[in-house]
């Protein structure tokens, strides 16, 4: 049998009160209601809670246990309401982005989505474009950050970038080089323009992290290819008779999934609201 909270609030109203008559009166209720519920509450419990003396009313053994449980029970109720009807719903977002975005793009898009979303739950994958587009396509992320092929149109634009070249000019032979995985428009930029002219070069390592790029190119074992924004403290490389490295158009892209919290406004709002921080 289970016990009613109401019951257990005009319990504790009795108690607090010393009578049914005064705990009544608090609760805008009658007395004999008040009584009916603790008679109903005694025999949910299956014991005496009270016993009189005089005209004053004490709570047995048993009404002491209950009144202890009843007050925990009684905030733990309120408080879950209270929670309940003015909490948010909670918007879960999986979003990708390639390192080399993490120190620039990514906190300004962070900052706009937990605007857009107060209640947001954000997960967040680091992978390369070609990774997160699979991952977009197979419903495994809702929202990217990635670098748009020359030809296509995929995704809103969040800015313009440039490939430069990084680190210390080397005149050593094979040239070394610190580049991204083979997958990046930089690497392939990089390798193909070095050997349209016929210039050797070793890459020391491909890398999957941007961090891990600028720490081999700081330490000058090797010349890298990443965008401007990405340079950071790097020395760029000019003047120094190293292929050219293309332009790249940096967009943001959602899954198409019913599912997908982002819709298509909300994906233009992003984008408009970064491009005028720029």
């Amino acid at each position: 049998m289970s016990m009613d909270i109401e019951s257990l609030r005009s319990f504790i109203a009795c108690v607090e009160n010393g009578s049914f008559t005064r705990a009544a009166s608090q609760l805008h209720r009658t007395q004999s209601a008040i009584s009916m519920q603790m008679k109903k509450l005694q025999q949910d419990v299956g014991k005496p809670l009270f016993e009189k003396s005089g005209r004053k009313l004490h709570l047995t053994q048993d009404g002491h246990t209950l009144m202890r449980y009843a007050r925990r029970l009684v905030r733990l109720h309120d408080d879950t309401l209270t929670y309940m009807r003015s909490s948010e719903r909670i918007t879960q977002l999986r979003l990708g982005c390639p390192d080399d975005y993490a120190e620039t793009i990514l906190p300004r898009l962070v900052n706009q989505l937990h605007q857009h979303w107060p209640n947001l739950e954000l997960d967040i994958h680091c992978m390369s474009s070609n990774r997160i587009k699979d991952a977009l396509d197979q419903s495994e992320l809702d929202l990217g950050i990635i670098t748009r092929s020359p030809d296509s149109e995929e995704g809103l634009l969040l800015y313009h970038d440039q490939g430069v070249w990084v680190g210390k000019p080397h005149s050593k032979a094979p040239l070394p080089l610190a580049i991204f995985q083979r997958d990046c428009r930089f690497h392939q930029a990089a390798t193909e323009g070095l050997m349209k002219q016929e210039r050797p070069f070793k890459i020391i390592a491909n890398c999957g992290s941007a961090s891990a790029l600028r720490a081999l190119v700081k330490a000058g074992l090797a010349v890298g290819a990443l965008a401007r924004s990405s340079a950071q403290d790097l020395n760029i490389i000019t003047h120094s008779g190293l292929p050219a490295l293309p332009a790249i158009e940096v967009v943001l892209i959602r899954s198409n999934t019913t599912a997908n919290p982002v819709k298509e406004d909300d994906l233009r709002t992003l984008c408009d609201a970064i491009q005028r921080f720029d």
